[in-house]
């Protein structure tokens, strides 16, 4: 009956400290109380129910599932062609330098003149011309010629039909001596970003990558974009060493965009350790991304619910025969739920693919917060009890001086 009593008094301490202890405000604080904050607020914006409002669905990950978030197929090069065969042909272009020379088959014809003999080399070399901004050049006597935007060979044969009529069989031989028009810009993290110059052998995007200094960056996370004639695809730079079907031949007026784009995902809860984490790997499961947090704490996690937060495009979440009529935008907000306890779950884990920005939560198991309230109440009852006895000390200490 004692111990009942003792018992229910201090439980009715450990409740009135409790109260006191809640209401005080001179306790020491690293920053102010949110109570003053909520309180002193000029202006507030806050939800009715102290909800963020933000929609969500959420769903289970399964066997079913598990189809829907394959992952994301990656552009490729291969769609611009130039993958296999000889080097592409290059036409000459605006700004180009050329020089012209034309053969006759004896003297006496149109530029070889009658006394000309027979000296060695019956032909005549033009003055060097630039394709001009309305794509030609100025042959004599054949007038203003279309080049720009034309093989060389096109060329040459359409100076010689012009000509055939007045020169003594004609043939015509044009030479690049500046190519102006045959560069490709290389951009981004590259050591020295410049326009290279195309060969008549060929480049490929491996090749004007290297010409430009090579990477600043690492191989990994590091994307090439290639951009041509208003068509634009992204290929990861390790795709280009490993696949050489990506690694085509480029084109007079490409560009080419080297981003390093560093992935990460966010570990939070009941974790090992939580924090932002690079991907590195060039992919990464969820099994992996939870092995390299650490994976879950015994002392803490709840392994039914672990929680990836990820934005899905809405036309994935519909092929799931989801209803999406209160998401606006093209994206929905989805809690994706793995239930570890399932023997299962770890094969679909290693499955899973993670995506950049994607968090992933470990929510506590119930009993911690059930272990926290009792830390609470025995700290505080056994703070009363101390106290207690410390009055009971100092008060014989006085009466012992008295005496």
């Amino acid at each position: 009956m004692g111990c009942s009593r003792i018992g229910s008094t201090r439980v009715a301490i450990v409740v009135a400290l409790t109260t006191i202890l809640a209401s005080c405000t001179s306790l020491p604080r690293s920053g102010p109380d949110h109570k003053d904050v909520d309180r002193d607020a000029a202006v507030k914006v806050t939800t009715k129910e102290r909800r963020v409002g933000i929609d969500y669905a959420l769903v289970d990950l399964s066997k079913n599932v598990l189809s829907y978030f394959t992952a994301p197929q990656p552009t490729s090069f291969k769609g611009f062609g130039g993958g296999r065969g000889g080097a592409p042909e290059i036409p000459l272009g605006y700004g180009d330098v050329v020089q012209v020379a034309i053969f006759e088959a004896q003297s006496g014809g149109l530029f070889i003149p009658s006394d000309a003999g027979s000296r060695p080399g019956n032909y005549i070399s033009l003055p060097e011309q630039t394709i001009d901004r309305n794509g030609t050049i100025t042959i004599p006597y054949a007038g203003r010629v279309p080049a720009a935007g034309r093989l060389k060979e096109t060329v040459e044969q359409d100076v010689e039909d012009r000509l055939a009529s007045r020169a003594i069989e004609p043939q015509v031989v044009i030479t690049t001596t500046t190519s102006r028009s045959s560069q490709v810009a290389v951009l981004g993290d590259v050591n020295n970003p410049q326009r290279v110059q195309i060969s008549p052998a060929g480049e490929r995007v491996l090749d004007v990558i290297s010409a430009a200094g090579g990477l600043t960056t690492n191989n990994i996370e590091t994307n090439v974009t290639m951009q041509r004639r208003g068509k634009t695809a992204t290929v990861a730079y390790t795709t280009l060493l490993k696949n050489p079907a990506e690694n085509i031949y480029v084109a007079p007026d490409d560009t080419i965009s080297i981003d390093h784009e560093r992935r990460t995902y966010l570990a939070l809860g009941a974790a090992g350790v939580s924090g932002r984490f690079d991907f590195e790997e060039s992919d990464l499961t969820l099994g992996e991304a939870i092995a390299k947090a650490g994976g879950l704490r015994d002392d803490r996690a709840d392994p039914a619910q672990v929680l990836l937060y990820r934005l899905v495009p809405k036309k994935t979440v519909q092929a799931m025969h989801v209803d999406t009529t209160r998401f606006a935008g093209e994206m929905v907000p989805v809690i994706i739920r793995a239930n570890m306890r399932d023997p299962a779950t770890l094969f679909a884990v290693q499955q899973f693919k993670m995506e950049d920005k994607d968090i992933i939560y470990i929510s506590n198991s119930d009993s911690v917060e059930l272990v926290k309230f009792l830390d609470i109440v025995n700290s505080v009852s056994s703070t009363v009890s101390g106290v207690a006895d410390d009055a009971n000390d100092t008060r014989n200490a006085v009466q012992d001086l008295g005496n």
